[in-house]
């Protein structure tokens, strides 16, 4: 055995040399990996003894990638695609044996060896477009010349791994091990080489087949509507179309790409987020070895379309689910909807026959709260309403067992005020689900004042499970997410009052990147429920005593426009349609809104738009973070990345204005106070303070 670095070594079995790689957890592509492999692979080549090499990682998974922490300072000039050309050129024959991830800079080093075996449970992928990069180490040169043009594009576009079924079948690998002793077997096919004869094949020899015009054209349109408003898919389309030139030339030019890509704002965002969204299960206080409660019975109170979200995000987790709806008819009907979600799965072929039966024999439905005697955790989803959900607390703490965590969906109101209701204060916490609660990612995790630190690492693990990035929140009225939403959705509106119209309001915002601007975001959320909102907060005294609040929103409340339900809102709907179509009715609306408040209405601009909806979300953002509200500048990001449709390239409103710089954001705010006053506008002690110190939010994670 030889050492070529502290992660890699040699091994001779036989005939067959083996460059072992051993890089916890993941076998990251350190510098001593990368180098380690190119001396490994010179001193076999040099041993006339060895007539095959294997290319095998240590641990549970091939090479999953570069180190990002590393990336922003990777060199320049000796590179892994330098380090896979000089693997390709070894004179024996040499055997990716992949397992586990084979991912980005792992795949690629696969791709450079002269052939690759897989593990039947492997999964092999290119996902760097995610992160806002292309693969830089020969990806879009090599993927092309194995499986095509259009499958490689589909593959880096989407950034999707696939199996090693389908890998075999498009001709990314050459086998398929029969079972998971990886390394015996992936010895058993070198030695089969070896008896073949088989020769060294490079991969950047194979000939690539023709592509057509329309192939790209085509893979930039799907791009760009899958994508919207990413820079990294359309470059990497044309890193794939220097493949037809001279693999040097390629590859050059795929290198040129690379870096330009790793030093744009955007990939700097994805990258925070990537970090970030792995960063929410660090929570200060709570060690990781805290004991969890046992969760296998979940109950759901209210089986309205939030309720019968989480019913089936907690069927899909699999644990056993007891539905609580008072009405026969109601909850027939909500047993009836999951039933035909399930269908719409199976049809779809996203799961068996089998599969829907399982999750479906899981499901209990009950008339009475004694059937959730023996569930692990109820959450609750009926009306927001705190005596309701008082009411429904105090009977839940009677009837549940001791041990039993009793949870709140509820999207603002005070999980003390809730938790009071009931003798265990201490089980009590919010678990803010977004809808449709089985498809959003996004769980707010709301601690109250008295939550068992057990309770909480309970929620956290089971926003695991669900396969949902569970953020901790403290309790405050709206948490994090809808606390901020709050001035997003305020000055759009004084903005209406001012002279934009709800489309250009909305128009503006869909064009910062947003995936739809917020008048038709509330029209599909209820108009009702924002005023209901807003009149429970006027009476808590939580909004400041401002005529302009809310007042467009409610006065089309008052004619009954609530929005896409009742087919007419900020905008109009056709019968069964969901476009929205501008209505001359609310632009007279508004206008007269505008002259009873003796607002003289202008022209604006959509960078005045921009800029009044999303500087609220930074200035609310740093007084959550100075409250403690949200632990992380990461955590919000998440919430907003993830449940709000804050677009990722731009890395959530913290990161944004990084970006924008914090200087500049302060000049901003209080410019908009001298215009505006300084109601809504005043700057957050904690931007005044990083301000001051040269610092960045960044830095706070």
């Amino acid at each position: 055995m030889t050492t070529h670095s502290e992660t890699v070594r040699t091994e001779r079995q036989g005939l067959v040399g083996v460059i072992l790689i051993d890089n916890p957890p993941v076998n990251a592509i350190a510098p001593s990996v990368r180098d380690g492999i190119a001396a490994a692979a010179a001193e076999l080549d040099s041993d006339p003894a060895i007539k095959a090499i294997v290319l095998h990682c240590l641990g549970n998974t091939f090479m999953a990638g570069a180190d990002l922490k590393k990336i922003a300072s990777a060199p320049t000039q000796v590179t892994s695609a330098d380090i896979i050309r000089q693997m390709e050129d070894v004179t024996k024959p040499i055997v990716a044996a992949l397992h586990g991830n084979a991912l980005g800079g792992g795949l690629e080093f696969g791709l450079g060896c002269h052939y690759r075996c897989a593990a039947p449970s492997a999964t092999l992928g290119l996902p760097e477009v995610n992160l806002g990069l292309i693969p830089g180490a020969g990806g879009t040169q090599r993927l092309p010349r194995l499986v095509g043009v259009n499958k490689a594009l589909d593959m880096i576009l989407s950034g999707k791994a696939i199996n090693a079924r389908e890998a075999l079948e498009s001709g990314l690998v050459d086998r398929v091990l029969p079972g998971q002793d990886v390394l015996a077997e992936a010895l058993a096919y070198a030695r089969e080489l070896i008896d073949k004869n088989a020769p060294v094949r490079k991969t950047r020899e194979i000939a690539l087949a023709a592509a057509g015009e329309e192939t790209f054209a085509a893979a930039a349109e799907s791009a760009a509507r899958s994508r919207r408003g990413e820079q990294a898919p359309l470059v990497a389309i044309t890193a794939v179309r220097a493949a037809f030139s001279p693999f040097q030339d390629g590859i050059a030019r795929e290198k040129e790409l690379f870096f330009s890509c790793r030093d744009s704002a955007q990939s700097r965002a994805l990258r925070h987020l990537f970090a970030a969204e792995r960063q929410i299960a660090k929570i200060p206080g709570i060690e990781k070895n805290v004991p969890t409660r046992q969760l296998q019975t979940i109950g759901v109170v209210g089986a309205g379309t939030m309720g019968r979200g989480i019913a089936v995000a907690c069927l899909d987790a699999g644990f056993h689910v007891v539905l609580v709806e008072m009405e026969a008819a109601a909850l027939n009907r909500a047993l009836a909807a999951i039933a035909e979600i399930y269908k719409g799965s199976v049809a779809k072929g996203r799961m068996t026959e089998a599969d829907m039966q399982s999750r479906m024999g899981r499901l209990t439905g009950s008339l009475d709260l004694k059937g959730l005697d023996d569930a692990d955790l109820v959450i609750e989803a009926v009306f927001e309403d705190l005596d309701i959900k008082q009411r429904l607390f105090a009977d839940l703490d009677r009837v549940c067992k001791p041990s039993a965590i009793l949870a709140t969906n509820t999207s603002a109101l005070s999980i003390d005020s809730i938790a009071e209701s009931t003798a265990r204060a201490e089980d009590v916490i919010g678990l803010h689900f977004f809808s449709p609660a089985h498809v959003m990612r996004l769980l707010e995790v709301v601690r109250g004042s008295k939550t068992a630190p057990d309770v909480i690492a309970t929620a956290m693990v089971l926003g695991r499970r669900l396969r949902k990035l569970g953020v901790l929140a403290g309790n405050c009225d709206g948490f994090i997410g809808n606390r901020m939403l709050a001035g997003y959705r305020r000055e759009a509106e004084f903005l209406l009052l001012e002279g934009a119209t709800p489309e250009q309001v909305d128009a503006a915002l869909v064009s910062f990147g947003m995936p739809m601007g917020p008048h038709t975001m509330g029209d599909m959320a209820g108009l009702d429920i924002s005023t209901a909102a807003r009149q429970r907060r006027r009476r808590e005294g939580k909004i400041p005593a401002d005529p302009r609040f809310g007042c467009i929103g409610d006065a089309l409340v008052a004619q009954g426009r609530l929005g896409q339900k009742r087919g007419r809102g900020f905008y109009r709907y056709e019968k069964n349609a969901r476009a929205a179509l501008p209505d001359p009715e609310v632009h007279s609306l508004i206008q007269r809104e505008a002259e009873r408040l003796g607002i003289a209405r202008r022209s604006i601009s959509d960078e005045e738009v921009v800029e009044r909806c999303i500087l609220p979300l930074i200035n609310e953002g740093a007084r959550i973070l100075e409250e403690g509200i949200a632990l992380r500048p990461g955590d919000i990001d998440v919430v907003w990345t993830s449940g709000y449709g804050f677009p990722r390239f731009r890395g959530g409103p913290m990161c944004y204005a990084d970006e924008i710089g914090l200087p500049q954001v302060l000049a901003a705010l209080d410019r908009l106070s001298d215009l505006h006053g300084p109601l809504y506008w005043t700057p957050s002690p904690l931007l005044q303070r990083l301000v001051s110190e040269g610092k960045k939010f960044g830095e706070l994670n």
